[in-house]
């Protein structure tokens, strides 16, 4: 028996990548976990194959932005009502001067990151009352942590999913409902693949890291399996960063690998000193 062992799960993002990884991980701890994703044929061909590899798995189709989707996928993904285990995973931003974005576009993507979260949490958080109990996993991003520069949107949206699973936790702990998140360092994944193909960045990553290998899908998954278990029934409201020690220095310069535009040329400004 494990800490897992006949729990329901759910996994938002849950068709590829790192929720695809934690999803494995509970299943062959034996949760049933259910997939959830916008692309229905992705996490439905994900479910398929855990289904092979003999783990119980069923999917649901899900867009995580919208709160009647997220509600169904609860509810697909509970047992009477009741839920014991919540992962969320979708996130995302644009590579910009913090001048230079679109004010909507600053605001579509803070909100690509904390929305979804604060749905998942709302109604799986439902479900576990119900349960009387339950474990959310919210996947933050180092980029909450440190200044990525170049990353505002990502890094506010993501300082956001971390401030919210503190105050979801503080509230709901008398519920015994569990809130973390966990923080991944630069991970192989299908939306990393440009960094990974870049060797300049990936080498300038790897350089700031004490432990100089990247992420692989199952180093995070290993972290969502100890937070979703009874292993930490006494851990809430924390943020684990599981990075190879890259958050110990700072975050690499997008200036100096990417082409982007000039701040001072882009807003017609001057250089010190002129008139």
């Amino acid at each position: 028996m494990t800490g897992v062992t006949g729990k329901r799960a759910l996994i938002v993002g849950g068709g590829s990548g790192i929720g695809l990884a934690a999803a494995r991980l509970l299943a062959v701890d034996g949760a049933h976990v259910t997939l959830a994703g916008r692309t229905e044929a992705k996490v439905q061909q994900a479910a398929e194959q855990l289904i092979r590899e003999g783990l119980p798995a069923s999917w649901v189709g899900c867009d995580a932005m919208e709160a009647p989707s997220v509600q169904d996928a609860v509810a697909a993904a509970s047992s009477d009502g009741r839920l014991d285990i919540a992962v969320v995973v979708p996130g995302g931003g644009s590579i910009q001067p913090v001048l230079l974005y679109d004010a909507d576009q600053f605001s579509h993507e803070v909100d690509l990151n904390i929305r979804p979260v604060y749905l998942t949490l709302k109604y799986s958080g439902q479900a576990m009352i119900r349960n009387g109990s339950g474990s959310f996993v919210a996947i933050s991003s180092t980029a909450a942590s440190f200044s990525a520069r170049y990353l505002a949107s990502y890094s506010a949206g993501k300082a956001a999913v971390d401030q919210l699973v503190r105050v979801a936790a503080n509230e709901l702990g008398e519920y015994f409902i569990r809130v973390n998140s966990v923080r991944p360092g630069l991970t192989r994944t299908p939306a990393t693949e440009g960094a990974f193909g870049n060797e300049k960045m990936l080498h300038a990553f790897l350089a700031e890291q004490p432990l100089p290998r990247p992420g692989h899908t199952d180093d995070i998954a290993a972290a969502v399996r100890y937070l979703a278990g009874e292993e930490s029934g006494w851990v809430t409201g924390q943020l684990l960063t599981v990075d190879g020690g890259h958050t110990l220095r700072s975050f690499v310069d997008y200036r100096t690998l990417l082409d982007l535009p000039d701040v001072r040329s882009a807003v017609g400004g001057q250089l010190p000193g002129q008139p």
